[in-house]
């Protein structure tokens, strides 16, 4: 679908996800993460870019457990996160649309959560690449877990939380051979409801990761 059409949807609030591609399993338990490798931090940095060409290979199961590691999974033994949280409210979380459902990273059990049996894709961003790339991420603020943070700071610390998520994954990406992008021109609403987010539940950003075209 071109961008015009979604545009042209998402003012009639009628942009809507797709029926999924294969079977959305209730969990996909991922395999454990490889914890070493990669390029080196500098050559990682020196390779980090935004691209918006992708092929629509899936990624295996492995690469994917990584991505999602490196994006905010558990370190130190389980005692912290890959990426920071002011107060350690952890608000982010991830959503993962796939060609077959959307699921909820579970970080603390190394697997995802089925949270729609459709093609959520499409819906993750106006541009037409998100349609047939393998994997868009949506990274999500739970207010609820806010309750040490001033109210009127929310927005902005979540925000932030999500930008360094966001900059784990192009690492990762640079790092291994993968395209990726982050998009904040999405229709959140549109977003939230293939999702079926809850009202404490706002939607900040999201990022196509994928192979180079």
């Amino acid at each position: 679908m071109n961008t015009f059409t979604k545009l042209v949807l998402g003012a009639m609030g009628r942009l809507r996800p797709q029926p999924a591609l294969g079977d959305a399993v209730r969990r996909l338990e991922l395999p454990a993460p490889q914890r070493e490798g990669g390029l080196p931090l500098r050559d990682a940095l020196e390779q980090r870019a935004s691209s918006r060409a992708f092929h629509p290979a899936s990624l295996s199961p492995q690469v994917l457990a990584e991505l999602l590691w490196a994006a905010d999974g558990l370190n130190r033994r389980g005692t912290g996160q890959t990426a920071p949280s002011a107060l350690g409210a952890r608000e982010i979380v991830i959503y993962v649309a796939l060609p077959q459902g959307a699921y909820r990273y579970n970080a603390s059990d190394n697997a995802l959560d089925l949270v729609a049996g459709s093609d959520v894709r499409r819906v993750t961003g106006y541009q037409d690449f998100v349609d047939n790339a393998p994997l868009d991420l949506v990274y999500v603020a739970d207010h609820s877990r806010m309750a040490l943070v001033p109210a009127g700071q929310r927005d902005a610390f979540a925000h932030v939380a999500a930008g360094a998520v966001a900059q784990n994954v192009y690492l990762f990406c640079a790092a291994n051979g993968l395209a990726t992008v982050l998009r904040a021109w999405i229709d959140r609403e549109a977003i939230a409801n293939a999702l079926g987010l809850a009202p404490h539940e706002s939607v900040l950003l999201s990022q196509t990761v994928g192979h180079p075209s």
